[in-house]
C-alpha cells in the first residue's frame, strides 16, 4: 500500500513515537507498505520553524535526510498536483493539508492524517 504522511504524523515517526497510535505504528513498519513524505511537509515545517512554532523545532534539511535513510519516499510537487487542489471541496483551508490530499488522490496514495478537518474528506485519507 503506498502511503503520504501527513506532516505531523512525518514529526512523530521522525522523533515522537509515542505520539502514534498503535495503527499507525503497524502501517509504517509493515515492510509491504510504502512510505512517502511531501516536499509539501518539508516546505511547511521550514515556513513554521522560522515563525518560532514550538511545535516545528526540527530541521527539516536533517529530518529529510534522516527520512530518505529509513526508506521513506520523497514526494516532488507537481502541476497535477496543484491542479487537483483546485477540485477540492472547500472543507479544510489549511493549503499544505490540501496540497497533501491533492497528492495523495492524485497518485492513488491513502495520506495518513490525525487532522479531523482533512478526515471530512473521507476520500484517500487514513485517521491514525
Amino acid at each position: 500500500m503506498k502511503l503520504l504522511l501527513d506532516t505531523h504524523v512525518v514529526l512523530w515517526a521522525a522523533g515522537q513515537t509515542e505520539k502514534l497510535s498503535t495503527s499507525a505504528r503497524t502501517l509504517l513498519t509493515t515492510p509491504e507498505n510504502d512510505l512517502f513524505f511531501s516536499v509539501a511537509s518539508m516546505w511547511e515545517i521550514a515556513i513554521k520553524r522560522g515563525l518560532g512554532r514550538e511545535d516545528f523545532k526540527v530541521n527539516p534539511r536533517r529530518l529529510r535526510k534522516m527520512l530518505i535513510a529509513n526508506g521513506y519516499i520523497e514526494l516532488s510537487i507537481d502541476a497535477e498536483h496543484v491542479f487537483t487542489v483546485e477540485t477540492l471541496p472547500l472543507l479544510h483551508k489549511d493549503p499544505f493539508d490540501r496540497l497533501l490530499l491533492a497528492q495523495a488522490r492524485t497518485e492513488g496514495m491513502l495520506l495518513l492524517t490525525v487532522d479531523a478537518a482533512v478526515l471530512q474528506y473521507q476520500e484517500s485519507v487514513l485517521a491514525v
